[in-house]
């Protein structure tokens, strides 16, 4: 819930916060009796520590499910304090609010005022999604530590790159990616049709595990950025590209499941499982960011 009535003492803040979501029942807040929490609730009971005189309610940009990781997310909140305190900047907000996260992998950014007008969900205009594969790996257990449940581990078969690139893109432009959409309650009151900005497939560069691990396991980085995804969008088109690598799929049965339209003729079990998945980026007009230079921190 998004609380935007306001008064003279209160500030709206653009939050910008990363996480790793394998411990977590996804970003959003989940109820206080569900003994696996959302990062939402733990990002608020923050914001409370703070002793703000309003609701506290953290307006999410983007959802991610469970274990899946945002490297930078983005959500507004509004704080109104006690009558002759003056409003928190931006750079005291987020070194109070790492103070209280600090026994959990969330992290928060940046904040920066914004107008009271401004709206993290519907005032972004992209976001950008990374799927980290791992190649040549013969068990999960031969990652290296700093990799566990950061990506997809796939066996030792090698990936037809060519064809994935081929297949990724038909799937750039506008379509209905209803075939691509896992069905849930919102599913009915959403439009499918989607446009695909980016959808990337390249050898991801030198890490620290790879300089480090003396192994040869290979990592690749599939990048999708769009204005907003399906449930489960990038999930999807990430194990059907991966299949299409693997010779499961053709890209020409690519293009069939597009054209399909039909979340029932997705192939059962190839969706990526979430570890792989990060949310990078969430952009914003910087028109719409405009009081933010008057309270960047340095």
């Amino acid at each position: 819930m998004c609380i935007c009535g306001f008064d003279m003492n209160t500030v709206r803040y653009l939050i910008y916060f990363q996480y790793l979501g394998t411990r977590y029942s996804g970003v959003m807040k989940a109820p206080s009796f569900q003994l696996v929490q959302g990062v939402q609730n733990h990002v608020e009971n923050a914001v409370r520590k703070l002793k703000p005189i309003n609701e506290v309610s953290f307006c999410i940009s983007s959802r991610t499910d469970t274990g899946v990781h945002a490297l930078c997310n983005s959500a507004h909140l509004d704080i109104q304090r006690k009558p002759g305190k003056p409003p928190l900047t931006g750079q005291i907000l987020t070194r109070a609010l790492n103070f209280y996260l600090k026994p959990e992998p969330i992290s928060i950014i940046r904040a920066i005022q914004v107008p009271d007008t401004f709206h993290a969900r519907h005032s972004a205009i992209s976001r950008t999604y990374v799927y980290r594969l791992a190649t040549k790996v013969s068990h999960h257990s031969q990652l290296p530590m700093t990799d566990k449940n950061l990506c997809w581990s796939l066996s030792d078969m090698e990936l037809d790159i060519k064809a994935m690139k081929d297949a990724s893109a038909l799937l750039l432009g506008t379509h209905d990616f209803s075939s691509f959409r896992a069905l849930n309650s919102d599913a009915s009151f959403k439009s499918p049709v989607k446009t695909l900005l980016c959808a990337q497939i390249e050898l991801s560069p030198g890490s620290f595990s790879q300089k480090h691990f003396h192994r040869d396991v290979q990592y690749w980085e599939l990048t999708f950025r769009s204005r907003s995804f399906l449930y489960k969008q990038v999930r999807r088109m990430t194990g059907a590209l991966v299949a299409v690598g693997q010779g499961k799929l053709s890209v020409s049965d690519l293009q069939a499941l597009l054209e399909a339209k039909d979340s029932r003729a997705y192939p059962q079990n190839i969706a990526a499982p979430p570890d792989g998945l990060f949310l990078t980026n969430v952009e914003y007009r910087q028109s719409d960011l405009i009081s933010v230079l008057k309270d960047s921190p340095e």
